[in-house]
């Protein structure tokens, strides 16, 4: 019988294979940055193909666990993905502290933070987003676009879209927002936030968000789209965030009510 393969199994081969070098990973005998062994290697240890050793491999990959880089071979990865607590992460007391969501769960997890701001400006709605906002099509938003980087790897990249009426004259239009970032200055104008909606799809990227995040082939992409309210029912903010599918894990709590 070859290594870690169950022929009884009505578990797939790549699977257990999966499994078997997943242990590994989670043990720490394949540490952070470890090769994993070669094709060759792989298949003469099981016994099988070496379809059914890409296949595992990919299945590693598609769960964050490694990355795959051509020519050299598949390594695990250096760092977890990030998880993103969509219950906690808009909490009142972190814009209370003077820090936005994603300062919050990068320095949770160790990592390092930074935002790059692409542009800021005013600019008319996408159809879409005019809906959402309640706005006629084509009216006057500011747009905000940045790229979200840990530890200098693109994570993720987000255009918000925030009334011309509520931004106008703030700090909001400016590159650097200050403590609390937007939701904190859409606070001070009145806009007592009040919940948040989200609306997560999954697809293949386009080419420029392919560039943009370094995905290797095959990475598919998290498309989030967030509309924030106030407490008195009036949507003041969408959010159009683009997040590369290895780099996190969405954790979501929901009430059993």
């Amino acid at each position: 019988m070859s290594l870690g393969i169950d022929p009884a199994s009505d578990r797939a081969a790549f699977r257990q294979i999966a499994d078997r070098l997943r242990d590994e990973i989670e043990s720490g005998e394949l540490p952070p940055g470890a090769k994993l062994p070669s094709e060759r290697a792989l298949m003469d240890a099981y016994g099988t193909a070496r379809g059914t050793i890409r296949e595992a491999i990919a299945l590693l990959r598609s769960e964050g666990l490694v990355t795959v880089e051509h020519g050299r071979g598949a390594f695990v990865r250096r760092r977890p993905p990030v998880r993103r607590l969509a219950s906690d992460r808009f909490a009142r007391q972190h814009r209370d502290r003077g820090k936005a969501a994603y300062l919050v769960e990068l320095e949770a997890e160790g990592r390092r933070p930074d935002v790059q701001v692409l542009y800021v400006g005013p600019g008319p709605a996408p159809a879409d987003v005019a809906a959402r906002l309640g706005l006629d099509e084509g009216g006057t938003v500011l747009i905000r676009r940045r790229m979200y980087l840990a530890d200098g790897e693109p994570m993720e990249t987000a255009t918000s879209y925030v009334p011309w009426g509520i931004a106008e004259g703030t700090a909001m239009t400016e590159a650097q927002t200050g403590p609390g970032g937007i939701y904190a200055r859409i606070e001070e104008q009145g806009h007592r936030l009040g919940r948040f909606s989200e609306e997560v799809t999954a697809r293949m990227p386009t080419d420029e968000e392919r560039r943009a995040l370094r995905l290797v082939p095959g990475t598919p992409v998290i498309g989030l789209v967030r509309t924030a309210f106030a407490e008195s029912g009036t949507a003041v903010e969408v959010c159009d965030t683009v997040l590369a599918a290895d780099r996190y894990v969405l954790s979501y709590e929901l009430p059993a009510r």
